[in-house]
């Protein structure tokens, strides 16, 4: 007998796209038929289409009789949420459904590759870590479709920009992350918190920041902030002290507006035992 394959077809990412549809793809999502459409209104009306039949004809295939409006709403009221710590009884009683109804549509939203629940990262379950789950529509032009957000500039002015963003790089890592790579998130119940944790089979810890601004900077305070979080991570959550070769990488992703666009686009910096330095975006997604 042949050995199962567990192959799952993520959207496009930007290694596929190219850097020249960065903009798009972020806007449009991950979607060929999206990403390519020959302007954003065309692509936006694909992903309303793509929604209300995916709700209408396809859920309902699969199994589950859920109206079609009510997991709208739901899946509305999670794109709001975007970034967010995952509360299903505040959920539930905003759409006034009981606690298990709603955990039920998140699954089945997990299940379908629309949802992400990046779990948090902790190896003590005594300290004050965040235990929540940290909840994802993974594909950004759904996401952007959800909230009615047509073009560069609306987004842009958007409330969810940041979360939007942070939503479209995690995702874009983890599509080019090889198998065995795991991804969490790391919060203390004071608010230090590093976005994404990538854990590799070996052992080796990647913690990765993600910024939107127009000016990026990489301060030495804030460098060794972040790194001195990263070795309060690596040491179990405890106040353990551990060697500067045992740092692996500190990343930040930044995006930059048009308007910047002839500066050096999306930098990424890397604190390396202590040591600031820059590089190509690229290298972080190419994940070797």
């Amino acid at each position: 007998m042949k050995p199962s394959l567990d192959l799952e077809l993520a959207p496009l990412n930007v290694l596929e796209t190219g850097a020249a549809t960065q903009d798009a793809l972020w806007l449009r999502g991950g979607f060929p038929s999206s990403v390519q459409a020959p302007s954003d209104a065309r692509s936006l009306h694909w992903r309303e289409n793509f929604i209300r039949t995916y709700l209408e004809r396809d859920i309902p295939q699969f199994g589950p009789r859920i109206a079609a409006e009510t997991l709208r709403r739901f899946w509305t009221m999670l794109a709001h949420h975007q970034g967010g710590l995952l509360n299903v009884a505040q959920l539930a009683r905003n759409l006034g459904v009981d606690v298990k109804t709603a955990q039920s549509y998140i699954g089945l939203l997990c299940d379908l590759l629309l949802l992400r629940r990046l779990p948090p990262w902790h190896t003590n379950t005594g300290k004050r870590l965040v235990k929540a789950p940290k909840v994802y529509v993974r594909d950004s032009g759904l996401l952007h479709a959800l909230l009615g957000i047509g073009s560069g500039e609306q987004l842009l002015s958007h409330m969810v920009v940041g979360a939007s963003w942070e939503g479209h790089c995690l995702e874009n890592l983890l599509s080019c992350a090889p198998r065995g790579v795991t991804a969490y998130f790391y919060r203390t119940s004071a608010g230090a918190e590093i976005d994404l944790l990538l854990v590799w089979p070996g052992g080796e810890q990647w913690a990765i920041e993600f910024k939107r601004s127009l000016s990026p900077k990489v301060g030495d305070a804030a460098s060794q902030r972040f790194a001195r979080l990263l070795q309060h991570v690596q040491a179990g959550g405890s106040e353990q002290q551990i060697t500067p070769r045992l740092l692996t990488r500190t990343a930040r992703l930044v995006n930059q507006t048009p308007q910047h666009r002839e500066q050096p686009r999306r930098p990424v910096h890397l604190v390396k035992n202590h040591q600031l330095v820059q590089v190509p975006l690229q290298i972080e997604l190419g994940l070797p």
